[in-house]
């Protein structure tokens, strides 16, 4: 399917990001190979991997990189997050958590030939401590570390004296505690300021500050362009719907097929310990059955959050009262927490479907293809996500055995009208 070729530091809520230099959105028509709209983490990840295919980028979005992507935590973990039932799901994320490594060493590349400064994305593999608060988390702990053999993933049952020892700062009186070496981290907003970098640099490639507001379709079906929120009309070969829960509407408009994408809100929180104290390892819990996790990025800040399926926390992220229930969490298990100073507070809808899978692919309208519905997977699916387009751009696929089966769980002709 190869397109032709063609010429922040309070309690209150964190502001967007500023916004960094681009190109202002033309008052004329433009074409290109490929058009995504969107360049949060996935859009980007998929302007990026057209232009590895060779071909010419122009990419959609008002607020580059301002939406899920800067509130995501960066968890890579496909196996505590793994639960039976979810076994699609699981296979996706344990297939793009194995293009992570080379996906990420490609990245740093391409941005330090671009002009980059960082030296990294914030990628590492650690590991990461499962821990549980009381015995009702220790039985569920028990059941979850059970699953991981159904599933054939690897989960280590370690003694909490076992965990503390490297891990200092868990509080002594925790219940129990799995030992998880395969589950990592990254810094999603060093990634995306990574491929705003490439796309920027790159002469193929326009990041333009602007919404799509109409998707155009040509005589015969066909998805040809859109206009945008100035105006604008782009033309395209192959254009990718990467916006989220926009991404819907401009599907809807077509009356060919349906998008079913809805917000579901999550909230992550900030902190910076004392000077020269921080956590080595991912810490994930639960406390009274309530899941939290805490990561340490390089600079010493921990973020803190918790998985929209959260029986408490779920209801009452982006409020107050979730932002008492993380913390009151994460100092269940970590103490430490109290002398951390607060950094940020950062709400955000992440775009999620009907049967938790996402939308990658082919749409059923001719030349418009999908990225969208991660929900809370979008950071580990993201080298899945652009491997998958890379193909459908004509580019061959790198690394990833068994794709397209693995791939169909993501089909969006799933929901087709």
């Amino acid at each position: 399917m190869r397109a032709p070729t063609t010429q922040p530091s309070t309690l209150a809520p964190v502001p967007r990001p500023r916004p960094q230099p681009t190109r202002p959105a033309p008052a004329r028509a433009s074409t290109s190979d490929v058009l995504v709209v969107g360049a949060g983490l996935i859009g980007a990840a998929a302007s990026w991997q057209a232009l590895r295919a060779g071909l010419s980028v122009t990419c959609l979005d008002p607020t580059p990189g301002a939406g899920a992507s800067f509130a995501a935590a960066g968890v890579l973990a496909p196996v505590t997050e793994a639960t039976l039932g979810f076994e699609s799901l699981t296979a996706l994320r344990v297939a793009s958590a194995a293009l992570w490594p080379a996906f990420a060493a490609d990245l740093v590349a391409a941005a330090q030939a671009a002009g980059s400064p960082e030296r990294d994305v914030g990628f590492a593999t650690h590991g990461t401590l499962a821990v549980g608060y009381d015995a009702s988390d220790a039985d569920q702990m028990d059941r979850l570390h059970a699953q991981h053999g159904l599933l054939g993933l690897h989960s280590e049952p370690i003694s909490v004296s076992q965990a503390r020892e490297r891990e200092p700062s868990l509080a002594p009186h925790l219940s129990c505690a799995l030992w998880v070496e395969g589950d990592h981290q990254v810094d999603p907003r060093a990634v995306h300021r990574a491929l705003q970098t490439v796309l920027t640099t790159d002469p193929r490639s326009t990041l333009l500050r602007s919404g799509a507001a109409t998707l155009l379709l040509g005589a015969d079906g066909r998805a040809i362009g859109v206009v945008d929120a100035h105006g604008a009309v782009h033309h395209a070969g192959i254009i990718v719907l990467a916006a989220g829960t926009a991404s819907g509407r401009l599907m809807a408009a077509t009356g060919r097929a349906r998008l079913p994408v809805q917000s579901i809100t999550g909230q992550t929180l900030r902190l910076r310990p004392p000077c020269g104290v921080t956590l080595g390892h991912v810490v994930r819990g639960t406390v009274h059955r309530r899941p939290i996790y805490l990561v340490p990025r390089a600079d010493g800040e921990i973020v803190v959050g918790a998985t929209s399926e959260g029986a408490t926390t779920a209801a009452d992220l982006g409020t107050t009262r979730g932002m008492f229930a993380l913390l009151h969490d994460a100092r269940r298990l970590v103490p430490s927490i109290d002398e951390q100073a607060f950094v940020e507070v950062t709400s955000r809808g992440r775009p999620g479907t009907p049967d938790n899978l996402p939308l990658i692919g082919e749409t059923g309208v001719p030349g418009l293809l999908a990225a969208t519905g991660h929900s809370r997977n979008g950071i580990v699916l993201t080298p899945l996500t652009a491997l998958a387009l890379g193909v459908l751009f004509g580019d061959p696929p790198r690394g990833a055995a068994g794709l397209s089966q693995v791939l169909a769980h993501a089909d969006p002709r799933r929901f087709a009208l």
